[in-house]
């Protein structure tokens, strides 16, 4: 029980009225572009990559 009120006093503690920032975290903004980075490589090369994997599970396979 203390920990769960601890959890919330810390992510839920308010913010000063003066210090209101409008501006994404840059890890929110670092991640949501890594993820579209990975989207579209993915839709890009879908099948090469599947090629790739397929022959490298392949070669242990066959050792």
């Amino acid at each position: 029980m203390l920990m769960t009120r601890l959890f919330v006093a810390l992510v839920f503690k308010p913010k000063p009225a003066g210090k209101e920032r409008g501006d994404v975290p840059g890890w929110v903004l670092i991640t949501v572009m890594t993820a579209g980075l990975v989207v579209a490589i993915w839709a890009l090369a879908a099948e090469q990559l599947k090629e790739m994997l397929q022959k490298a599970l392949d070669s242990v396979a066959n050792k």
